[in-house]
């Protein structure tokens, strides 16, 4: 499913005008600048019918979406938003859109610190 929703992002010329390559799971590659999508899986369970797996997979991804100035980091969600919110093909059978939340890490150089908006969708799947 992680592949999927990264090949997704990066085959979507919303995003990728916008972040080109820079999605990734986990973290950021070191020297990379911004902007940059980041992908968390926060859960991942199997689906259950009565007595055996039901054969659907439940998941839910964070998407942060990392740029220099709100306004861009924003864009980014809007593209990204648009890519998945919806989607089903292959192995995905629906993608839904269940939260965003816009942030900013404050510090001692606020300039060079990033704003992120952060998406959160249910993915059911069967891979």
């Amino acid at each position: 499913m992680e592949e999927l929703i990264r090949a997704l992002l990066l085959a979507d010329s919303g995003v990728s005008g916008l972040v080109g390559t820079t999605v990734n799971y986990g973290e950021h590659p070191a020297g990379k600048p911004l902007p940059g999508v980041l992908l968390t899986v926060i859960s991942d369970t199997g689906g259950y019918l009565v007595n055996k797996p039901g054969g659907l997979d439940l998941a839910r991804i964070q998407v942060d979406c990392d740029a220099l100035s709100y306004r861009e980091a924003k864009q980014i969600s809007r593209a990204v938003r648009a890519a998945l919110s919806g989607h089903a093909g292959g192995g995905i059978k629906g993608v839904f859109h269940a939260s965003t939340r816009d942030s900013h890490k404050g510090g001692s150089n606020e300039v060079s610190q990033p704003y992120r908006v952060s998406l959160d969708f249910h993915i059911t799947y069967s891979i």
